[in-house]
């Protein structure tokens, strides 16, 4: 899908100007069309998130879609698991040993996928604001609709400050996740972004719930977007 101009500044909250720039110094993604700019959803969302953009490039991503229901987010973490007092310094090899339970990949693949993130750019870290993050595989995977993950992650120490947020608050609370396929990665993204931008999650994320106050958060907010008749969730 693709937006204009006019809807791409509206969706990120930012003026025609800006995105003009962005395009200029940045390499924005964009497709010239007879006099017009054009712009891919799925492009701009990931070129929003590998620029600390992550919150803004969830308003990229459809409010509700097939894939975004079925990837329900209770599952995914029950599989990443809830990680505390996390050291910096043993992030990188935190994230290949939550990719080794990686449930519907082979041996085989876990491995590869542990050494992707390994290398130098092999996560990608997208703030979202308020000291939360969502690191992610820099490299788009695919899967198996039976696989993927989310980890909660809540470091001893803030991430170094080299790391960009959009408030300048230090990143101290991470989602790393793993979707099944570069389409759910975006919606996965998106519906993440929004989670921790307002809401009950984010409130009892930040004032240290248990990881069982969480997992039912997460259930009622799966149920919520499983059945929209069903009032919005609130804290």
């Amino acid at each position: 899908m693709y937006l204009n101009l006019i809807q791409l500044s509206e969706s990120l909250g930012v003026s025609e100007k800006v995105v003009e720039g962005w395009i200029r110094d940045e390499g924005l993604p964009h497709t010239p069309d007879r006099g017009r700019l054009l712009f891919d959803r799925a492009q701009v969302a990931q070129w929003a998130a590998t620029r600390g953009l992550a919150a803004q490039a969830g308003f990229l991503a459809p409010e509700a879609s097939a894939l975004a229901t079925q990837l329900q987010i209770g599952p995914l973490l029950r599989a990443g698991g809830i990680w505390r007092d996390v050291p910096v310094a043993g992030l990188t090899d935190l994230f290949a040993r939550i990719v080794n339970a990686l449930p519907g990949a082979t041996p085989p693949v876990r491995q590869l996928l542990g050494q992707r993130l390994r290398i130098k750019g092999g996560v990608t870290f997208a703030p979202v604001g308020g000291g939360f993050a969502l690191p992610h595989p820099s490299a788009r995977i695919t899967l198996g609709r039976d696989s993927g993950m989310v980890a909660l992650l809540l470091l001893r120490d803030p991430l170094p400050p080299d790391e960009v947020t959009p408030d300048g608050v230090p990143i101290t609370r991470l989602l790393f996740f793993i979707a099944p396929s570069p389409r759910a990665h975006l919606e996965l993204l998106g519906r993440l972004s929004r989670l921790l931008v307002r809401g009950p999650l984010r409130d009892l994320l930040a004032k240290g719930a248990s990881d069982g106050d969480v997992l039912e958060a997460i259930d009622r907010i799966d149920a919520t977007a499983s059945d929209p008749a069903k009032p919005e969730v609130k804290s």
